[in-house]
């Protein structure tokens, strides 16, 4: 069942973390964190939502990458109910698209949870104080993309806050595939210590 994310909070700090990459390494926010902007998406490999827009994903995250925004993507899915979001698939995946951001594993889900993700693709901008800037779609597509000449949604707010700190007064909101919770608990049911505020 399809499901879309919640009005943005702006100027929420971003919840640090220390997640494990493809790259087989330990990865935290403030390390990659991006000097003008930040941009954090919560994806997975199955989702046919994400995989109609992988493509746009990864051209934004390297246009972005010039303007001083780095891309973090995070997978939180329940990899046993969905065996090809396991970190072992996350790996081939990396590999196979040459993905220009690091693909972390949030096993525990702690992240997600702080977070508050509720789909795939779940995208948050993050201003160079990572404060919370941009909760929306990437643009207009859903599990097919969207015309080529549909407006570039994320990467126009993500270079509004790069140059201006700000995001767009407009947003919609990103739809995509529920986040696969291993308990079922709804994330705003949940706490955790792990995920701090990292400011």
């Amino acid at each position: 069942m399809a499901v879309s994310t919640p009005i943005a909070d702006i100027g929420w700090p971003a919840a640090d973390f220390r997640l494990k990459g493809t790259d087989s390494r330990f990865h935290g926010l403030k390390q990659l964190a991006g000097p003008r902007g930040t941009l954090i998406m919560f994806i997975c490999n199955h989702c046919p939502y994400v995989k109609a827009v992988m493509p746009r994903i990864i051209r934004d995250a390297r246009e972005l990458q010039a303007l001083g925004v780095n891309t973090i993507a995070i997978n939180a899915n329940d990899d046993q109910a969905y065996p090809e979001d396991s970190f072992a698939h996350m790996k081939q995946l990396a590999r196979e698209l040459d993905l220009p951001f690091h693909y972390l594993h949030d096993e525990t889900q702690d992240v997600a949870r702080a977070y508050d993700a509720v789909c795939t693709p779940d995208f948050y901008g993050f201003d160079a104080d990572l404060r919370l800037q941009y909760r929306g779609r990437l643009d207009a597509s859903r599990k097919d993309p969207a015309p080529e000449d549909a407006p570039r949604e994320l990467f126009d707010a993500m270079r509004l806050i790069a140059h201006y700190g700000y995001g767009p007064a407009e947003q919609h909101p990103s739809m995509g595939c529920s986040i696969k919770w291993r308990d079922e608990v709804a994330p705003h049911q949940a706490q955790t210590a792990y995920a701090q505020p990292s400011m």
